[in-house]
Parts: C-alpha cells; sequence; structure tokens
C-alpha cells in the first residue's frame, strides 16, 4: 500500500473514531438528561457529568483511533480529541452566536478533550 493510500486511510479512520465518540457523547447525555429528568441532579451533578461525557468519549474515539493507526498512537488520540474540541466549539458558537464560557473554561475544555483522546490512543 502506497503513502498516498495509507494517509487516505488514516483520515477515513479519523472520521469513523470521531463519529464514533460523538455517538457515545450523544448516548451519554440522553442518559444525563433522563437523570436530570428523573432524580433532579443539581448543577455540580450535571457539570460533573457532561465533564465525564467529554473525557468518556474522546478516550474512545482515541482508542478506536489507535487501535486503527499503527503507530504514533498517542498523537493520532490527542488530533482526535483536539477536532473534536474544535467542532464541539464551532457549533456551540453557531448555536448561541457568542462565548457563553470564559477562557479558562474553554482551556479547560480543550484540555480534558486532548487529554482524553492522547490517552486513549496510548492505552490501545
Amino acid at each position: 500500500m502506497g503513502k498516498k493510500e495509507k494517509k487516505d486511510l488514516k483520515g477515513i479512520w479519523l472520521l469513523k473514531a470521531l463519529l464514533m465518540a460523538y455517538a457515545i457523547t450523544g448516548v451519554l447525555l440522553m442518559i444525563l438528561a433522563l437523570l436530570l429528568y428523573k432524580i433532579d441532579l443539581d448543577e455540580q451533578k450535571v457539570t460533573m457529568g457532561i465533564i465525564a461525557t467529554y473525557i468518556i468519549s474522546t478516550f474512545v474515539g482515541g482508542f478506536i483511533m489507535g487501535k486503527l493507526v499503527e503507530n504514533q498512537k498517542f498523537m493520532w488520540g490527542l488530533v482526535l480529541g483536539m477536532i473534536y474540541f474544535l467542532l464541539l466549539f464551532l457549533v456551540s458558537f453557531m448555536v448561541n452566536h457568542h462565548l457563553q464560557n470564559n477562557g479558562t473554561n474553554l482551556m479547560t475544555t480543550f484540555l480534558l478533550c486532548a487529554g482524553g483522546g492522547m490517552l486513549g490512543g496510548m492505552l490501545s
């Protein structure tokens, strides 16, 4: 297999891993919404659930990406986490038309997403 075909495959693998990460995000957020509805969670627990969702989703996406690529698994997991955050940020910005969080919250979310993806890639 030539370099071009392998590079094209990595792009497809990245898209598949991202789709899986967002599918997991959707499932986890539905579970969190159900828990919020059924047991009336407070704001702190909802925030912890959202943070856990980011970490679990990017970890699984990074793990899948690491299994698909042959080398530099941690880097591909990191790339997945960064792209996950970027898409999350862009969709949030397009919906709200402004930034709701301050820079510290954005940086924390970025580090959680990038770190979760990198950890998933490293452990794959």
